[in-house]
């Protein structure tokens, strides 16, 4: 006797098990544009520049700030002497950081230096230590306008970390504002609270608001 045939749609394939994969973030264009960073070397002057700009990243400081010697003040020096400054440093290998870049262009900087060669920070009433000599700072950040909240400094931080490890540093400080309104870009160049304890820092809390100590074993 003849089967009758089948009615009806015909049935699905078994779907293949599994996780499904995670939506990309961000709009095409930020996801095409990959981000690269790279340790300083004494020949990206030119870069550090390009990225600071004619402004030197942020009134004309040139990331010097925290190297700045007992009574000098940032608007009293003269015009050109902290890029001068910065030059000097970056071509003989003192100055140390990394670079962040997307479609080779410069949009991020991060510092880093053993904490006994910044000044100001030394001479801090309530940022000081007892063990300065072992200490690694990574004391500043700057990111370029149009590319914040992007994860650049994130990438920074993670980079920094890796390089002053490989290099043999064992502690590192941050020196982060704590704060419940929100801040502006000038006023967070040190990072924040939250953004260093993400990152695995413990904040040494000053009992003063603002600036903060945070640290990290590496």
């Amino acid at each position: 006797m003849a089967r009758r045939a089948q009615t009806g749609a015909p049935k699905s394939p078994p779907k293949a098990r599994g996780k499904l994969a995670a939506k990309p973030k961000g709009t095409p264009a930020q996801r095409e544009s990959a981000l690269e960073t790279r340790d300083l070397t004494p020949r990206d002057f030119p870069v550090l520049a390009e990225l600071f700009g004619d402004n030197g990243g942020c009134a004309n400081c040139w990331c010097m700030w925290w190297r700045l010697e007992e009574g000098e003040r940032l608007q009293e020096l003269p015009k050109g002497d902290t890029r001068a400054r910065q030059k000097r440093l970056v071509e003989s290998g003192r100055s140390q950081g990394v670079l962040a870049f997307k479609d080779g262009k410069p949009v991020g900087w991060a510092a880093w230096a053993r904490r006994t060669e910044l000044g100001r920070l030394q001479r801090s009433p309530t940022l000081g230590c007892d063990d300065a000599e072992q200490v690694h700072s990574v004391p500043c950040f700057f990111i370029k306008a149009g590319h914040r909240g992007q994860g650049v400094a994130t990438a920074l931080l993670a980079h920094a970390l890796r390089t002053l490890k490989r290099e043999g540093a064992r502690i590192v400080e941050s020196y982060p504002v704590e704060t419940a309104r929100k801040l502006s870009n000038s006023e967070a160049f040190t990072g924040t609270v939250p953004f260093f304890e993400k990152a695995g820092f413990v904040t040494l809390r000053t009992g003063k608001p603002g600036r903060q100590r945070a640290r990290k074993t590496l």
